[in-house]
């Protein structure tokens, strides 16, 4: 775990150091401190959205390692410590969106825009591990992540289509 410190006030503050879009940043929180709070108010990175906070609707997921989508709702920034995470910040290179941000555009993936960074997140992460999903692959990797506005048929579509697949429906 990270050091430890008190500050003036006699609050517990942690140092804690996590890899980010592949940028390094250490800094200052509270043990109570949420990654989705930390990557928000700490570094800036609002692309992660604070929907529930109980790791039910998908709005705050992240990559650890690059590959695993998590709810950062879910996870304190001092269990982050040491560990690296992709943003939706950290999928575009360069200024040009990546092929998965292409085919949501594509789609109509999107309305409110709530959604969408977990969403290309999480299908990011599955076309990583599996570049050709089927359908039903494809809804169970999105399953954690809840959308109000596009009844999922374009976001699937989106999906399939960045597979390089026929797109279903």
């Amino acid at each position: 775990m990270s050091n430890m410190i008190i500050d003036k006030d006699g609050v517990r503050r942690y140092v804690v150091s996590i890899t980010v879009n592949g940028d390094e940043y250490t800094k200052m929180v509270k043990s109570n401190t949420l990654l989705v709070n930390f990557l928000r108010d700490a570094l800036d990175l609002t692309g992660t959205k604070k929907g529930c906070e109980l790791g039910d609707c998908g709005s705050c997921t992240v990559l650890l390692d690059g590959k695993t989508p998590i709810n950062s709702c879910l996870m304190l920034a001092v269990e982050a410590d040491g560990r690296e995470f992709i943003t939706v910040e950290g999928v575009a290179s360069h200024e040009k969106l990546d092929h998965i941000q292409e085919k949501f555009i594509e789609h109509g993936a999107l309305q409110c825009g709530y959604c969408t960074p977990g969403m290309i997140l999480s299908a990011k992460a599955l076309l990583t591990r599996n570049p050709k999903p089927t359908e039903h692959e494809v809804r169970e990797a999105i399953a954690g992540n809840l959308c109000r506005c596009t009844g999922y048929i374009n976001i699937i579509k989106a999906i399939m289509d960045a597979s390089g697949q026929e797109i279903p429906m």
